[in-house]
């Protein structure tokens, strides 16, 4: 079994997990341009996904739908790019980049110091749920869980069932080094999946 979920993201500032009780920078716009690294773990943590064999992640039939699911995520919001991602047996990690709508093509613009704010001065804040705005990040989660929810659920006749965990971790990219920091991150997860076992 993995580790918590806490223990699957660098431990850096800014990292904060997005759910019923959600904790959002005041006053920030989640459809504004730039990356975010998002982590979202199956219910109960189960290791539905597949299984890490000598360090590679070898995913069965329902890891291959999120699989799927998430590459598709730029044909149903052009207004985003995924970059480097991996599907674990139990949580995914991946990165999202929001563009501009007029030019998707080239580097982000990444978050500037002005928004690195520390995590007391956050405001808590539910999410609208029932007004999702098409292009933000929580409605691009919303969707991509909903979406292999219910494929998954149609594979293994199970309707109805969740799949995720409520709530999912987020975190603002603030410059390229930090991008290149997670993709390495993310990269290197499956090799990582024994010693984070090992650790708890």
């Amino acid at each position: 079994m993995a580790s918590d979920p806490d223990e699957h993201h660098p431990p850096e500032d800014g990292a904060r997990w997005i759910g019923r009780h959600s904790i959002r920078l005041k006053d920030y716009d989640y459809s504004s341009e730039g990356g975010y690294f998002v982590t979202m773990c199956v219910k109960n943590r189960e290791c539905l996904f597949g299984e890490i064999v000598d360090g590679t992640m070898r995913l069965n039939d329902l890891g291959k739908i999120v699989d799927e699911c998430w590459r598709a995520i730029p044909d149903h919001f052009p207004n985003v790019e995924t970059d480097e991602f991996v599907v674990m047996p139990d949580h995914v990690h991946g990165i999202i980049i929001i563009v501009d709508g007029q030019n998707s093509v080239g580097a982000p613009q990444f978050v500037g110091a002005q928004h690195a704010v520390p995590l007391q001065n956050n405001i808590p804040q539910r999410e609208q749920f029932g007004k999702p705005t098409h292009g933000t990040l929580p409605t691009i989660i919303r969707s991509f869980k909903s979406a292999t929810t219910k494929k998954i659920n149609e594979t293994r006749n199970s309707p109805g069932e969740s799949v995720w965990q409520r709530n999912y971790f987020e975190r603002i990219i603030r410059n390229e080094d930090e991008l290149n920091r997670i993709r390495e991150y993310i990269y290197n997860n499956p090799a990582r999946w024994q010693q984070d076992a090992d650790y708890i």
